[in-house]
């Protein structure tokens, strides 16, 4: 007897065992089965006490705001973009953070990098450091809402972090004149001590602001100040502080080791006697304050100061910061660190890399008076450090010259709210090493010397001006940690970006010259903002391929007068006919495509609009247009035309645009509702012949260009362009929206319903959910007639979607829905995207970026994850048991790297071949786009799962199982799949990872033969 066709094979059941099946019963299993399967499917810590991560030498990152691109692409598409964003105004560099989201949703790392570095110098520093839960995040509008605020610092650290990898060096405002022949004030000499945050942020701005002889002094051979010694390798690499003292140095900043105030003589006197202009100190506060009980004591007696302890940490932890080999700091048994501030919390964390077995965390105060940011409180206690609120040292106990215990005294808060200690609660506790973070101070008196003639306020910090950073001694500014003002890097950031517009009105007027008006601080420029990216088009020059199409952003003239202001380099006028045709709208119109399903807010998938053309008079637009030609000569702007079949309409409508100073016309032959029951729009747009006839009498009637909008609501579109150019249009748009029905209530009310009967219409549907439909039209169109210029509209969303229009043979692209979404702003992400695109196919090193996204590293949670499998030959899961497991091996490597190894620096990469221009990209892919018979059926695939990466979702065993060829298998235990033999490469199981590049799709090794079921009859 045959086997059944129609039943599965038994070696496909047994592969089938864990695809889900419809439940006929409850399920029902015990509680103590359920817990041994929750400890193995675990994938969060337990709680528990018995056991810990070993972290001794780990300086991997820790932070949870760390994002891989999958995950800042998630997040910056939940961003709302917000009007008059509140997470701006609490950014104490004042970033632009909607703009910079903006451009990692559209995936313009370089973008997003240079909108953060236009006004944030240190923009990766702060990305990984700022305390963004009490700054940008803490006035996050998604705050009220259950998902939640946006991780901000981890966008901005994954932009500045993809910018890094780019390695392309920045470059001086082009607009400015040659060094030569700046003024002489340009010329003077700028000292700057102490290369921190605050210096390079102040340094870097006078830079860009065009001054040439800025040298900054730092007395240690290292550079990044506080940063560097302080901030532990975990939370803020090296190579990170490096790669920003690059940006500052391609400036031309000087860096000058080993010399500042009170070292060798150096003073502010001196300085101006060596003739320098201005001098910004920008130092650190570089000794600890050391309570009275810790008098004598040393490292040989187990006490360090926060300023010992970290500093020896960096050392021996960052690859390149000294040439001294030094080794982390022994620590056993229990640590005790004072203090309840940022610095406190990174002791204790780093006093489990350098072996402590156990850490406390004392402080004088509650847990609500913690100092530090949440973030780091939340690291600390994840790695199982033990926190003691109201505590106040009062002796140290030695035993054999080594500290052997701590005597706290109990604090509490009296009625009036003061703190007080209470004598009769003394606690001693046992401990082997303690750590001192009581804060720091300018305590040297050779340092205090060299600024002689500056005033010191009450607080021990240099007196300066809030809003100008200068000091009393009007040539000397400050900023950072001796100002007072600044807690945070981030905001010793903005204490130099303020000094130098100060110290640049301050030089300026020195020579005579007046700077007035509101500050005007360069932007971040690299060699991707000199890319041309304009195009000619019907003998028109477009300053850029962005347009604003013939739509609601279009509705009226002060509109496209904002679009234009923006940097949109042409507009459409909203459609408009004579006045005999004039029209009245319904609403609701425009509605949100539930194409986008749970979507709500901007990044909406599609629109639907039943909205007419424009209910403005002919006499209105032909006036506007002649205004905004008027105001910008340099723009293109389109009238947009549409009449019924009548010779004699069409030709007074179209001369009465020309003759506004109109460009170039557009004819509207595809609106897809309302017109075309009036003759208009789609009722002509459909017929070749009709069209052919319309193009015709324009030609007839005009000089200018002029183009024909399609629909692609016809069999054949090709059909259509080819009679628009046979009458005469210089080009055709592809494509106007789709006639569509966009959903339907759950009581049956269509959407959108008009009027109390609820009635609706077919509508247009735009937006990215039609840009297929579009790509096919415009390829098709610029394969069939070669050279002949296609205005591409449906679904260009950024720089990236842009480009493929442009690939597909696109000349120009109109937006609508995107700026729907959003707003006209866009247009600056769109230009920076797309001269990036171009810049970096010219880089032989980047040849294998997929656009602007680098290869995806093997990772989990956007952090590097060990290959296990490499160094025991096993696959091991990251939950439950396996994950403990990864831990122990991973701990066991650590300890056995005891050497960190030296970080290479690659200088910036080069440009070995010609940029392209727009033109020369347009229809690169219509080359390899044919028919089916010329696809070859012999090169094929496979996929190829990275297990490290997996997360084991399974969902790539699902879809091969229901909807493809039972070719993945999944390990009950450990949930790990496995692509077998019969894989046919289909790509469903790619398509569906949640994953960037989990699974990859590799070539075949072995000749494909298809599984026929039934032996082929011949």
């Amino acid at each position: 007897m045959s086997r059944m066709l129609s039943h599965d094979l038994p070696d496909i059941e047994n592969l089938l065992l864990l695809n889900p099946r419809v439940k006929t019963c409850a399920s029902l299993r015990s509680t103590a089965t359920t817990k041994i399967d929750k400890a193995h499917w675990k994938r969060n810590p337990a709680k528990n006490c018995s056991s810990h991560e070993k972290l001794e030498n780990n300086f991997d990152d820790i932070k949870h705001t760390t994002l891989s691109e999958r995950g800042a692409l998630r997040e910056a598409m939940r961003c709302l973009k917000c009007a008059d964003a509140p997470c701006q105004k609490s950014c104490p560099t004042n970033l632009d953070i909607k703009s910079f989201i903006t451009s990692i949703a559209n995936k313009n790392y370089y973008g997003a990098a240079k909108t953060i570095l236009s006004d944030n110098p240190l923009g990766l520093t702060c990305g990984m450091v700022c305390p963004t839960s009490d700054l940008c995040v803490g006035g996050c509008n998604l705050h009220a809402s259950e998902e939640g605020a946006i991780n901000i610092g981890g966008l901005q650290q994954f932009a500045t972090e993809v910018f890094k990898e780019m390695k392309i060096p920045q470059i001086r405002n082009p607009s400015l004149p040659p060094p030569e022949e700046l003024p002489e004030s340009y010329h003077a000499k700028i000292a700057l001590i102490g290369c921190g945050p605050a210096s390079i942020s102040c340094a870097s701005f006078l830079a860009r602001l065009g001054y040439s002889d800025i040298t900054i002094f730092e007395k240690e051979n290292y550079i990044g100040g506080l940063s560097t010694s302080e901030i532990p390798q975990f939370r803020l690499p090296y190579d990170v502080v490096k790669f920003e003292i690059k940006l500052m140095k391609d400036l031309g900043v000087k860096v000058v080791h080993g010399k500042g105030l009170g070292i060798e003589g150096m003073t502010l006197e001196s300085l101006k006697e060596d003739g320098y202009k201005v001098v910004f100190i920008g130092i650190g506060l570089p000794e600890p304050k050391r309570d009275l009980i810790f008098e004598g004591l040393t490292v040989e007696h187990g006490f360090y100061t926060s300023k010992e302890f970290l500093p020896l940490v960096a050392k021996a932890s960052k690859a390149g910061m000294c040439a001294c080999l030094c080794c982390l700091p022994t620590l056993r048994g229990t640590v005790i660190v004072l203090g309840a501030g940022d610095t406190a919390f990174d002791c204790a964390t780093s006093a489990l890399r350098c072996g402590a077995h156990r850490v406390f965390v004392a402080f004088r105060k509650g847990f609500t008076c913690i100092r530090a940011v949440p973030e780091e409180v939340e690291l600390a206690k994840e790695e199982r450090c033990e926190f003691l609120p109201y505590m106040s040292p009062r002796k140290i106990i030695l035993k054999g010259q080594r500290i052997s215990a701590i005597e706290f005294v109990r604090t509490e808060q009296n009625d009036a709210g003061d703190w007080v200690e209470d004598e009769d609660q003394l606690i001693r506790l046992k401990a082997n090493v303690v750590i001192s973070a009581f804060g720091s101070i300018i305590s040297n008196s050779s340092v205090k010397e060299a600024m002689a003639n500056i005033k010191f306020n009450r607080w021990g910090f240099v007196d300066t001006d809030s809003e100008t950073m200068q000091t009393n001694e009007h040539w000397v500014f400050a900023g950072g940690d001796i100002a007072g003002l600044a807690n945070t890097t981030v905001e010793s950031v903005n204490d130099g970006k303020q000094a130098s517009w100060h110290i640049h009105k301050y030089l300026q007027a020195q020579h005579g010259h007046s700077v007035t008006g509101d500050p005007e601080l360069p932007l971040f420029y690299t060699p991707i903002d000199l890319v041309d990216i304009s195009v000619e088009v019907a003998g028109l020059k477009f300053l850029n391929p962005f347009g604003v199409a013939s739509a609601a952003p279009t509705t009226n003239s002060v509109m496209i007068r904002r679009a234009l202001d923006a940097g949109w380099a042409f507009a459409l006028t909203k459609t408009f006919s004579l006045d005999k045709d004039i029209v009245t709208n319904v609403s609701p119109r425009i509605i949100r495509g539930m194409t986008s399903g749970p979507v709500y807010g901007p990044g909406q998938t599609s629109f639907l609009n039943i909205e007419l053309i424009s209910e403005k008079t002919c006499a209105y637009w032909c006036k506007s247009v002649t205004e905004l030609k008027a105001d910008f000569p340099n723009r293109i702007i389109i009238a947009s035309l549409m009449c019924t079949y009548n010779k004699d309409d069409w030709t007074e409508l179209a001369k009465m645009a020309e003759d506004s100073g109109a460009d170039a016309l557009e004819l509207n032959l595809s609106c897809p509702h309302g017109m075309g029951e009036r003759g208009m729009g789609l009722a002509c747009g459909q017929d070749p012949k009709l069209v052919q006839n319309i193009c015709r009498w324009v030609r007839q009637a005009v000089k200018i260009p002029f183009f024909a909008k399609l629909t692609p609501n016809v069999t054949n579109i090709v059909d259509i362009a080819k009679a628009a150019e046979e009458g005469g249009a210089d080009g055709v748009t592809a494509i106007n929206t789709v006639s569509g029905l966009i959903g339907v209530l759950a009581d049956g009310t269509p959407v959108p319903a008009v009027g109390k009967a609820k009635q609706t219409t077919y509508g247009g549907v735009s937006g990215i959910s039609v840009r297929p439909t579009a790509l096919k039209a415009v390829s098709s169109i610029a394969q069939a007639i070669p050279d002949f210029p296609v205005l591409a509209a449906g679904g260009i969303d950024s720089a990236e979607a842009g480009l493929q229009f442009l690939h597909c043979g696109a000349s120009l692209l109109q937006v609508c829905s995107a700026i729907q979404n959003q707003d006209f702003t866009l247009i600056d992400d769109y230009c920076t995207g797309l001269k990036t695109l171009l810049y970096l196919k010219s880089i032989n090193e980047l040849q294998h970026w997929d656009g602007q996204s680098p290869p995806t590293m093997c990772h989990q949670k956007g952090k590097p994850v060990a290959n296990i499998t490499g160094i025991i030959g096993q696959r091991l899961p990251n939950f439950g048991p396996y994950l403990e497991q990864r831990k122990k091996i991973i701990a066991e490597q650590k300890l056995c790297m005891k050497e960190q190894s030296e970080v290479v620096d690659e200088g910036p990469y080069t440009v070995k071949k010609p940029i392209q221009r727009v033109q020369e990209v347009i229809g690169r892919t219509l080359s390899r786009i044919g028919t089916y018979g010329v696809l070859n059926n012999k090169e094929h695939v496979v996929a190829l799962i990275d297990e490290e990466m997996c997360i084991n979702c399974g969902k790539c065993y699902l879809t091969c199982n229901d909807s493809g060829y039972q070719a993945i298998t999944f390990d009950a235990k450990k949930h790990l799949p496995r692509v077998t033999a019969d894989c046919t490469g289909c790509t469903l199981c790619y398509s569906v990872c949640p994953i960037i590049d989990c699974i990859r799709m590799v070539p075949r090794l072995t000749p494909y033969i298809p599984i026929r079921g039934i032996p082929l009859a011949v």
